[in-house]
Order: structure tokens, then sequence, then C-alpha cells
């Protein structure tokens, strides 16, 4: 079986710093336990619009989600990395953010991702 590459973004000192920001301002916690009333400890920060579909998203505070590997694990089908379950739903509370990320590059003379 082929061992995945990691991206080199998320290498870079300008992710490192930015993943500690967002783990610092949700208190080193996993958002998705904290809506259950659980204080898990977040592991890594997930794209609710992945990296990969969304590059222009990559540092967008509304864009991290500080998880726990397992949560994590549910947020993707790992055969095809297709966002399912809870990412989707997270995809949806973002909606407003998303749409206005996309308004506002417009409005700036930029094209919209698609």
């Amino acid at each position: 079986m082929a061992t995945k590459q990691t991206n080199p973004f998320y290498k870079t000192k300008r992710w490192r710093r930015k993943r500690e920001n967002i783990l610092k301002q949700r208190d080193y916690l996993c958002a998705e336990s904290r809506q259950y009333g659980n204080n898990r400890q977040a592991e890594m920060i997930h794209h609710i619009y992945p990296l990969e579909d969304y590059p222009e998203l990559a540092y967008e505070d509304w864009n991290l989600l500080p998880l726990t590997n397992a949560t994590h694990n549910t947020f993707h089908d790992r055969n095809t990395n297709e966002v399912i379950g809870r990412g989707l739903y997270w995809q949806s509370k973002r909606k407003k953010e998303f749409d206005r990320f996309y308004e506002e590059r417009k409005l700036k003379g930029g094209d919209r991702h698609g």
C-alpha cells in the first residue's frame, strides 16, 4: 500500500503559525467535541472547505476547525477523501462565510473559484 504524502503546505512556517493561533483561539479543544459538552484536546486543524479544492481559503479563520484525529477521520471518506457526514454539516454551517468570501472577492475583481 502506498504511503500518503504530506502536502508541503502543512510544513510551512506560515501554516504552523496559523495552526497554533487557531488552536490557541479555541482553547486547544476539539470544536466537534465541545458541541456535545466534552472538552477533548484538539490534535489537528481541519479545512472545512478542503485545501486541495479551495487553496484560497487556506488561511481563513472561519474555514479552520480544531478537531481530534479520530473525529477528523469521520469527516472524510478515507478512500476517496470526499467530505462526508459532519464534514458536510460544517460546510453547511459555514456557507454564509463561504459565499461572503467569494462575493467580496468578486467585488475586488477576483474570479470565483470553480
